[in-house]
Order: C-alpha cells, then structure tokens, then sequence
C-alpha cells in the first residue's frame, strides 16, 4: 500500500498513515487503502484488535485541502461521492467487530479528529490538539457529527463545531473525546498495550458488543432491551461462552477459536 504501514503484531494489527509530508490528510486514496487494509483484517482470524497511528509525529490533519480545493469543478455527484468515501470508513470503523484503539500524537484536526473519534479507545500524548476546524474555512463536519454527537454529547459537540478551535488533550479528555492522556512519544506503547489486553477477550464478545455499541443509541429504551435480551439469549449458544466457563471452572486461560 502506498500511503499505509500494515504491521502484525501477534493479535494486533498495527495501521500507520502514512503521508508524512502532508501531515497524513486525508486523500480519496488514503481512505480507499484504509478501507481495503479494515476488509483485510476483518477476515483474518488471526487479528483481534486493531492500533491505528500517524507516521512522523502527527495523527491527521484531516482533509487533503488540496483535493478539497480541486473537487470546487466537480460535479455534485462527484463531490457526493468523495464524501460518501469518508462517511463509508468512519462507519466501517465504528461498526468493525475487531476494536480499534488510536494513538494520538502531535495533532488530530477536522476529519482526522473524526477518524480518531469512531475509534473504540483513544490515547493521546499530552501536548496532542484536537479539534475540528471546518467553520474556519467555510466548511461544515457534517460527517463526522453524526459520531461526535454518539461520542460526546450535545454541549460538548457545540463548542467543538462551532469554535473550530484545536483543544489541548486534557481538555479533551474532559469532554470525553479521548480515553486517556499519556507523556508525549508514549502514546503507541500505551495504544499497543491496550490493544493486547483487548485481544485476550472473547472474539465473539467483542464482535457482539461492538454491535451492540453501534445500534443501542438509536433505540428507545423497550427497544433497546429486545434487542439485549436477543442478543444475550443468542451469546448464551456460542462456543466462545462454553470455552470461557470452562476455562474458568478449570482456572486455565480461555482458548478461544
């Protein structure tokens, strides 16, 4: 892949974007690789968490403003489609049934704050900023609101869009945006670690509390308790259940298939 790292490590797959030069923005071509790279990993057996990162210091400075530039001749449905392909992988990365854990460094601006938002954990080197900047250039993140709000709640969404401005990690943390704050140059080590405490959990469990995760917001309590009862009467019939209680009865670590 051109503008991708893909490293294996054990359980976890490790994603870099990698366009350091430009601050890793995102291209048409950099979404299509990580949509290709999530297809990949979701039918490997073998991965059960996903790091995803930013090559020379800094997350993502989010659009390719040069392309954005570029796209003001296209034609609305070619410019609908640009924004379907953002849309497409902030979805397959928040529905992935393998958690994906981000690892912020330097700084994460407009769509890739949005990125770095649909990601399960988020852990962020202290001098990281954060923010989505689009009203400042007449720009809109109509997209990534959509999982802010999921995220963050109302209030705090309000004064992320509407100042436009970078928010130091800690007030982030703060407004739920990030999981946790960590010393700077740190942020991979710790971003690995919990992506290797994720992998010794149930494959099953995790796929199903992802789904869970993504559909229950939507739902008005009655439900949203249909839809958990399904789903604990159907996790009470899997082999992952069976394998984890006898681990336990047997205190032995689970092997999980």
């Amino acid at each position: 892949m051109e503008h991708l790292i893909l490293e294996r490590r054990g359980g976890v797959a490790l994603v870099t974007l990698n366009r350091p030069e430009q601050r890793n923005a995102l291209s048409a071509a950099l979404i299509t690789e990580l949509l290709a790279a999530f297809d990949d990993l979701e039918a490997d057996p073998a991965v059960r968490a996903v790091v995803l990162t930013g090559a020379g210091g800094v997350f993502s400075s989010g659009a390719d403003l040069r392309a954005l530039q570029a796209m003001g001749s296209a034609s609305s449905e070619e410019k609908k489609r640009d924004s379907a392909l953002l849309a497409r992988l902030l979805q397959r990365i928040y529905t992935s049934p393998k958690p994906v854990v981000a690892a912020l460094e330097g700084a994460a601006v407009a769509g890739g704050a949005g990125l770095a938002s649909v990601c399960d954990v988020v852990v962020a080197g202290e001098s990281t900023r954060i923010g989505y900047t689009e009203v400042r250039l007449g720009f809109v993140a109509a997209i990534v609101s959509v999982f802010l709000l999921r995220m963050v709640g109302e209030k705090a969404a309000r004064e992320l869009l509407l100042t436009g401005k970078l928010f130091p990690a800690s007030r982030a943390l703060e407004m739920g945006l990030i999981s946790r704050v960590v010393p700077d140059g740190t942020a991979l080590e710790c971003a690995l670690e919990v992506a290797g405490e994720i992998v010794h959990n149930s494959p099953t469990g995790l796929a199903t509390t992802k789904e869970l995760l993504a559909h229950l917001p939507g739902m008005g309590l009655e439900e949203g308790l249909r839809y958990a009862v399904s789903a604990n009467a159907w996790t009470r019939t899997t082999d992952d259940l069976q394998e984890g209680v006898a681990a336990f009865f047997e205190k032995r670590s689970p092997r999980w298939g």
